[in-house]
């Protein structure tokens, strides 16, 4: 368990010593956790689970439990992100997680875990579980510089065709209605935040903000990350929806595109490797653009990808690899220019 149920021997409550303190809410948040697999049928009285936790993002808890039958993995949504920042966001964000990853298997099962479970009170969900060994990160491997046009091709194709099955669907535009919870997670930490940081870019970086918030047009995703990305065996299979939203689906391609820059500007090394994945990643988006013409929303892309760029070393939630203050100057300065002049151009990186 997480090194917050772990510590020295000594004396605490009523006379227990700390490991005895320890091992007591330890146990306890094991039967809270195993109270969603009997409310889920997953697991019977006097069956056993194994909680192992798993590294995840910023705003979930993530396990591998092993049950008497089979493996899964189960997610719980956290009030407060894990962040430096105060960054606080509303759990019902795994119902919606939830609901994308049924919308999205029902259509393409082969790119998302298949759901299992899920508890609305307890804001927990199950899902099959992807052994390590046989699907692995897509920022594990970019990291490293191993870059792959054709795969960052087909994430860019599925992710099209996710946004064209859904474009202006009443149905699903109901059950997306998560501008609250959208605005929470991402217009205010990346867009707003990152405004506030540089007001002479204010007045710019909220108009565009008011104009995404304001688009309903597809289902997005939100957090189209190669963290959230695994390499499988034919397809990529896309994780953590939990800001799902229907809303302006050039937030999702900007979101993807703007991490291809930022490994660039980190791995100058591979960078040639980083902007083909970029290009093909784009042009194969594009291709599935049905529900209005390639060059509107290229233009919402290109006004969101400076502003993303500028909010992963300035705002809420910066990416924890550049580090480096050249390369972060570097990044507000190329940021700062495309923002002013509004004109994209891959040529100045």
């Amino acid at each position: 368990m997480p090194s917050h149920f772990e510590g020295s021997v000594n004396l605490g409550i009523n006379g227990k010593n700390k490991a005895e303190i320890i091992s007591e809410t330890k146990n306890a948040e094991i039967e809270r956790l195993n109270q969603f697999l009997f409310r889920t049928n997953l697991l019977r009285v006097g069956e056993k689970a194994v909680w192992t936790p798993l590294e995840g993002g910023v705003s979930s808890d993530i396990w591998r439990v092993d049950l008497p039958a089979r493996t899964i993995c189960v997610k719980r949504a956290l009030a407060t992100l894990k962040v430096k920042a105060d960054w606080r966001a509303p759990v019902e964000r795994n119902n919606y997680e939830w609901e994308w990853f049924q919308f999205v298997y029902k259509i393409f099962p082969k790119i998302v875990p298949q759901p299992v479970a899920h508890d609305a009170e307890m804001q927990m969900l199950a899902m099959e579980f992807l052994a390590p060994e046989d699907f692995k990160v897509w920022k594990d491997q970019l990291m490293k510089g191993e870059t792959n046009a054709d795969f960052a091709a087909k994430v860019g194709s599925f992710l099209g065709e996710i946004h064209a099955k859904s474009a202006f669907d009443q149905d699903v535009a109901k059950r997306f209605s998560t501008d609250r919870l959208f605005f929470a997670l991402r217009i205010e930490p990346y867009l707003l935040a990152t405004a506030e940081k540089h007001p002479e870019l204010g007045q710019k970086i909220k108009k565009i903000a008011e104009k995404t918030l304001a688009a309903k047009i597809a289902l997005v995703h939100g957090d189209v990350s190669p963290k959230n990305i695994l390499v499988g065996r034919e397809n990529p299979i896309f994780l953590d929806a939990e800001t799902a939203w229907f809303g302006d689906p050039a937030f999702d391609a900007a979101f993807c595109l703007n991490h291809f820059l930022l490994k660039s500007l980190f791995r100058p090394v591979s960078k040639a490797g980083f902007f083909d994945c970029f290009k093909s990643f784009r042009e194969n988006y594009l291709k599935q653009v049905s529900w209005e013409t390639s060059e509107e929303i290229e233009l919402r892309i290109d006004q969101l990808l400076p502003i993303l760029l500028l909010a992963r070393v300035d705002g809420k939630s910066p990416v924890e690899y550049i580090t480096d203050e050249k390369i972060k100057n570097r990044i507000r300065l190329i940021a700062r220019k495309f923002i002013i002049n509004q004109n994209f151009d891959l040529s100045i990186f």
